[in-house]
């Protein structure tokens, strides 16, 4: 009968034995015939992750086009076009194409390094394969992607699982399952006869596949799981899931992982529909207007067309994406952060709030000896000696291939503890009895120096486990029991220590020698941190970001792990203390708490979301599977280079360097990139906004268009090019102070103020040039002084509101005044409807640029604006207010 995985229930799974699971899998022991193997391969395919492909530069490029100011002004090329305004939507069009260009060229060139990143979760496998149904099995090296359901796998220190396996056999064997639970101790792992009938499938069916990922999933003794590795021991296990199916791959498909709208998304799609209302409502306005008031008809129609224009930021796409793609580029090449996502740069400038997993991002995965105490509790070297003892001579008779971890810190701590008497842990050894998770400890037999004929075993493990076989009175017992306590809740992995010594044996060792101990103290180890760790911290703290950890750790570890970091943990919440509360009482929660400890997945994630509904730019960063919800749920999903390869695909920013202090440079980069944005966004509305209430109100009292289209084309020209030099401004230090956030009513609060002052400033210079001007060049040389008002007024407004350091906007401002002043008088002024002016015009138009100046100058200061100074929830507004201490939104 062939083979078919969709005819294992989860029922059979969970209940069977290992001779019906193999019958089940048309497998057995001896594993898989060649044939078979190959069979299977094309039949369910390679044993390979689902991955996220590359974009092309085409594809890119047409979802560029989904951005919401990009889409505005391609209707407006449109538009442009249909009324024959050839030039307008050609410059347009120009500034779509520009726009979409550069932010494909970034994104592409931040996916292809992020798959330079990528990693294979195992490179190969060793499987035990036929040539034939009578031929001997044979142990054989295979790629992993070949590995397929059915097959026995071998398994060794170091190994990593390469798909979801259940254990047949097993020696001593734990696994590493941080990437997938993030709890950093091994977990031991066995094979069972008959699993609990009420035990979850390992095997992802299509009914497992509906139901959320269990870390109790990973509880399961028997059942090894892709993506984990071999801390200690070895094991030989069927494979019953490969690729797509295994739990690796089906935890990116938790309900409620696609990706939320960010705050990038929220801001710009925010100003967008303010500024479409605005421009939709413009054109017909001004029709109305003027055929009511002036008895025009549709020839005002490219007048009007051109006034939406107007109030478009033409340059906002281009302005985003070369600040976005300089900071992401720069970020790459000085602090090796890859900027998956551009928006995401901007995102992590407007961060208030980051959320950190434990294991693998605040420690490495890797135990240090902390302390070694006697039974009273004094700090106690003999028993690191004698712990050394038993690790040495287990690793070394066992004939283990490689150290486990908790024996590797043991080892370490004594060379270093011992430095010159390292040799007297090299005792003449006789046996030992490794790691047995059942057990739960191993034993070493040395011969007892300067005692011929005696034997002295040396016993470590599990406290409960040592305690049982030593021999102790009720209250030694329960002193010992009270200090493992302490020390496991101040979050210590625990190991007790005894000896006995015994007559030489003629027989061979058993466990059932492993009786009438004598305690002699314990070692407690701890995660080690990672270097960077607490500098980073430090560096977040001081950008006034927030911290979180999010771990499926032990309390006591997470808590120590923070300590030692210089994070105060406050109360640690477990995630079964919050699993009852609703979402606004879990924000409120979130909102005082620093540490949350045992958390499944699915817990991050909502820790996540409810921080974001509460108000806060979140990012999360993580490194394992079970990251992968609260990275998805995130404004930015960050990870560290050693994450493993689905979470890196996932996350929005790589930091590719081993140095977490890189998140705060990409914070800083983000912030720089916002200020510059804002700061555009607005000089630019400001302007618009003043020159478009002016165009509507001269409309209406001026018997000629107040200027033509052709002209309003121009001017904004003019403008674009001077706008580049803010993507290459340096914001002051001030703005980078706190979380920049970029809120539309502030926007529009701000603006609203600034484009004011700039159409009063507008209709005094219609004042001026009525008087100045002559009647018979009175159309002429009025589109001539306006237009020059108008680009010396955005000039100033470039030099007095900027918040940026260099000289590119100053030298770049005062071309555009000097275009304004000469264009009218060059051979282009009456190509395009501009007379000269009289001379009488300029002391007037000072006078004015003289009040104008003034007024912004104090306005900036002392207005609404000042009032929306960046800071840590605060948007745009200026930035020569000072940073305000966080308040809970």
């Amino acid at each position: 009968m062939t083979w078919a995985p969709e005819r294992i229930s989860s029922l059979q799974l969970s209940r069977s034995t290992p001779l019906q699971l193999l019958r089940s899998l048309g497998s057995g022991p001896r594993g898989l015939v060649e044939s078979e193997a190959e069979e299977r391969l094309v039949r369910y395919g390679e044993n390979v992750l689902p991955t996220r492909r590359v974009p092309s530069l085409p594809i890119i490029f047409l979802r560029s086009l989904r951005d919401p100011f990009t889409a505005v002004l391609a209707c407006l090329a449109l538009v442009s076009a249909a009324v024959a305004a050839w030039a307008t939507a050609a410059v347009i069009a120009v500034l779509v194409v520009v726009s979409c260009a550069l932010r494909a060229a970034g994104e592409h060139r931040a996916d292809r390094s992020a798959a330079g990143l990528r990693e294979l979760v195992a490179s190969t496998a060793t499987v035990l394969r036929r040539a034939d149904e009578a031929a001997v099995p044979v142990s054989r090296e295979i790629p992993v992607d070949q590995v397929v359901p059915g097959d026995v796998v071998r398994l060794a220190p170091g190994d990593l699982v390469p798909a979801d396996l259940r254990l047949l056999r097993a020696t001593g064997l734990t696994m590493h399952q941080a990437a997938l639970t993030g709890e950093s101790a091994p977990v031991p792992k066995y094979p069972v006869d008959e699993p609990a009938p009420d035990a979850a499938d390992a095997l992802p069916s299509a009914a497992s596949r509906e139901r959320p990922l269990d870390v109790q999933d990973f509880d399961r003794p028997e059942v090894c799981f892709q993506g984990s590795s071999v801390a200690s021991g070895s094991g030989t296990g069927v494979v019953i899931a490969t690729g797509a199916g295994a739990r690796f791959a089906t935890s990116d498909k938790l309900p409620g992982n696609d990706r939320r709208t960010t705050a990038f998304d929220r801001s710009v799609y925010g100003i967008s529909w303010i500024l479409i209302r605005f421009m939709l409502l413009t054109p017909p306005l001004v029709l109305m207007a003027n055929a009511a008031l002036r008895g025009r008809g549709l020839e005002t129609l490219p007048f009007a067309v051109a006034v939406a224009v107007g109030l478009t930021p033409e340059m906002l796409p281009v302005i985003v994406t070369t600040t976005l793609a300089r900071g992401a580029s720069a970020l790459a090449r000085t602090h090796q952060v890859i900027v998956k996502r551009l928006p995401a740069l901007h995102d992590l400038g407007a961060v208030d709030v980051v959320c950190l997993d434990k294991t693998g991002t605040l420690t490495q995965d890797r135990p240090v000896l902390d302390c070694a105490l006697d039974t009273s509790g004094a700090p106690d070297d003999s028993v690191l000696h004698w712990a050394a003892v038993n690790s040495l001579w287990t690793l070394q008779l066992a004939e283990l291939p490689t150290a486990d971890a908790l024996d590797a810190a043991l080892l370490d701590a004594a060379e270093e503890h011992f430095p010159e008497g390292l040799d007297a842990l090299e005792y003449d050894a006789v046996t030992a009895l490794p790691f047995d998770p059942v057990r739960r400890l191993s034993t070493a037999v040395v011969r007892t120096p300067h005692r011929l004929g005696r034997h002295t075993l040396v016993v470590k493990g599990g406290v409960e486990d040592v305690l049982d076989r030593c021999v102790l009175t009720a209250d030694e017992r329960e002193r010992a029991v009270a200090l493992a306590d302490r020390l496991a809740a101040d979050g210590l992995r625990v190991l007790a220590v005894a000896l006995a010594e015994r007559p030489a044996a003629a027989r061979p060792y058993t466990t059932a020698d492993e009786r009438g101990l004598t305690l002699q103290g314990l070692v407690g180890l701890r995660d080690a941190t990672a270097e960077t760790a607490a500098d980073a911290l430090a560096a977040l703290t001081r950008s006034g970001v927030a911290v979180k950890v999010l771990t499926g750790d032990h309390p006591g570890t997470a808590a120590r792990a923070c300590r030692e970091l210089g994070l105060a943990p406050g109360e640690v919440v477990t995630a079964a203390s919050f699993d009852a509360l609703t979402d606004a009482e879990l924000g409120e929660l979130a909102d005082s708490s620093t540490v949350f400890a045992r958390c499944s997945p699915e817990h991050k994630a909502r820790i996540v979301r409810v921080l974001r509904e509460r108000g806060h730019v979140t990012g999360f960063l993580g490194d394992g599977v079970n990251d992968l919800p609260a990275l998805r749920a995130s404004d930015v999903g960050i990870c560290p280079p050693e994450a493993v390869d689905v979470a890196r695909e996932t996350a929005d920013v790589v930091l590719a360097a081993k140095d977490l202090t890189s998140l705060d440079h990409a914070i800083m980069a983000g912030r720089s990139s916002g200020a510059t944005i804002a700061t555009y966004l607005r000089i630019t509305l400001s302007s618009n906004l003043g020159n478009v209430i002016a165009m509507l109100t001269a409309g209406l009292l001026l018997p000629f268009l107040p200027m033509l289209p052709s002209q309003v084309l121009v001017q904004n020209l003019c403008f674009d090019a001077a706008q580049l030099a803010f993507a290459y401004d340096r914001p002051q230090a001030g703005a980078l102070r706190r979380p920049l956030k970029l809120r539309p009513s502030e926007v529009l609060a701000s603006v609203t103020g600034f484009g004011v002052l700039n159409a009063a400033a507008d209709l005094a210079t219609f004042a001026v040039l009525v008087w100045a001007v002559s009647h018979t060049r009175a159309e002429t040389a009025f589109h001539a002084g306006w237009f020059t008002e108008n680009l010396l007024t955005q000039a100033l407004v470039m030099v007095l509101l900027r918040t940026g350091r260099g000289g590119g906007v100053p030298v770049t401002a005062g071309l555009l005044a000097l275009t304004g002043l000469l264009l009218p008088l060059s051979p282009l002024g009456p190509l395009i409807g501009m007379a000269a002016l009289p001379l009488a015009y300029y002391p007037l138009l000072t006078l004015v640029l003289a009040l104008y100046a003034g007024a912004l100058y104090w306005f900036d200061r002392s207005g609404p604006a000042q009032r929306h100074s960046v800071g840590d929830d605060d948007s745009v507004g200026s930035p020569h207010g000072s940073a305000q201490p966080r308040t809970t939104p």
